[in-house]
């Protein structure tokens, strides 16, 4: 009796954790509703329905629609991403951010720390930005000064900074990965309208339903592809020799290092968007009428070759450059070797650190090319086509990566609990 009482309060906790979950998306989906105060709806509605490509657009897609209502949380959790992402580079720069990552939880706190302060700072930064923009798109503001300014800009920093807390309490009291549920809930709850726009191009013959039909096969055949290549891994072998403590032998045993072909996720793809769409956005908020910036922008719009160009290249440089600063194969080496563990035919030290670093360059090519062809392919046709932003290559990627994710997240709930259950019937037949 006391055994399945313990295997149902583990399964109690979990399901406590999945509704915690689900109630603090919904909080973060009430607050997608809740407006900035003093804007024009009607003048809103018109600039954002000819503003949805480009960085809005993507900005649009990663808060759940906010920035077409112009709510409390338009900036979404993009402020925390980027100060994440900021400090991560630190950590493999500055021996500041080198020493504190190695003073184990202590050091990880301080971490965190530095990180929420430095998405106030980006939020205060594109509030303000935000606040500009709005002023100078027509007739947008009621009542444009440095009152229409500063509320904002406290509006949309209070509502990243909710939203920061919310993604938290979800990674500590829910089933984890807080931040990237947030987005995922964002993007997810928009894809109906983004399926029933489809539909209503089909009705009005802007598209086909041939057309229709092979998006939708397209679209399946994109999730059946993202799923393969991120369960995709190169196991490595390694050995690990006997040793005799006493009058017992230990080792000699074989285990394998994992190396995924994917290792940077979505990140390549959300900063080489963020960078090219640049131009077009600042030509959309009407920051600058000259026609040289003007035509300038226009090269980068979707479907022009140079745009393709350099968002092939962004999202391989960035593929590269963000795996280099996650996985370490020097660090790799030294641990193994620490260990007592060594690649058959490879020696420890400098000559396994450059096998693996050549093995992982191999794969990030070819994740970097995979990166390439997910989001550039449903580009072409949000180009041609009148698709929904929400169908795009990089949405997809997001919210099949972070659902495949929550799933294992969940798995490894199930079975740490069932283990710990086995661990302590086996200590009580004894």
């Amino acid at each position: 009796m006391a055994e399945d009482s313990n295997l149902s309060t583990n399964s109690s906790d979990l399901r406590n954790r999945i509704f915690f979950t689900i109630f603090i998306l919904c909080i973060y989906r009430l607050g997608t509703y809740v407006p900035i105060a003093g804007i024009d709806p009607n003048s809103l509605s018109e600039i954002m329905s000819s503003s949805q490509k480009g960085l809005l657009g993507m900005f649009n897609v990663f808060s759940g629609g906010a920035v077409q209502r112009m709510a409390i949380f338009a900036l979404g959790i993009m402020p925390y991403i980027s100060s994440s992402i900021i400090v991560q580079l630190l950590t493999g720069v500055s021996d500041y951010f080198k020493n504190l990552k190695e003073q184990g939880e202590i050091g990880r706190k301080k971490i965190t720390q530095i990180t929420r302060y430095g998405t106030v700072f980006i939020a205060t930064l594109q509030g303000y930005g935000v606040s500009v923009g709005l002023e100078n798109a027509g007739d947008l503001v009621l009542d444009p000064g440095a009152y229409f300014k500063i509320m904002t800009t406290i509006s949309l920093v209070a509502g990243t900074t909710f939203l920061m807390w919310l993604g938290e309490q979800i990674t500590s009291r829910g089933i984890g990965n807080g931040i990237s549920l947030i987005i995922f809930a964002g993007i997810v709850a928009e894809i109906p309208r983004a399926l029933a726009s489809t539909f209503e191009l089909g009705r009005t013959g802007a598209l086909s339903p041939v057309m229709i039909i092979s998006i939708f096969i397209l679209l399946i055949v994109t999730v059946m592809f993202i799923v393969f290549m991120e369960r995709a891994m190169r196991k490595i072998l390694v050995n690990y020799p006997k040793r005799q403590m006493g009058n017992k032998i230990y080792g000699g045993e074989s285990s394998y290092l994992p190396l995924k072909i994917n290792t940077a996720g979505v990140i390549p793809a959300i900063f080489a968007s963020a960078l090219l769409l640049l131009p077009i956005t600042f030509s959309n908020f009407g920051v600058s009428e000259s026609e040289f910036f003007m035509n300038f922008s226009s090269l980068f719009s979707q479907g022009k070759p140079l745009y393709m160009l350099l968002y092939a290249f962004g999202i391989i440089f960035f593929a590269f450059f963000y795996t280099s600063i996650v996985f370490n194969p020097k660090e790799t080496s030294e641990n193994l070797r620490k260990y007592g563990g060594y690649i058959p035919g490879i020696r420890p030290g400098d000559r396994t650190a450059e096998y693996i670093e050549n093995i992982l360059t191999k794969l990030t090519t070819i994740g970097a090319c995979y990166l390439t062809l997910v989001c550039l392919m449903p580009e072409f046709l949000i180009a041609k086509y009148p698709i929904p932003f929400y169908l795009g290559g990089t949405s997809v990627l997001i919210v099949v990566v972070v659902a495949m994710d929550t799933v294992t997240q969940v798995q490894t709930r199930l079975m740490s609990s069932q283990y710990e259950h086995l661990i302590k019937k086996a200590k009580f037949n004894k």
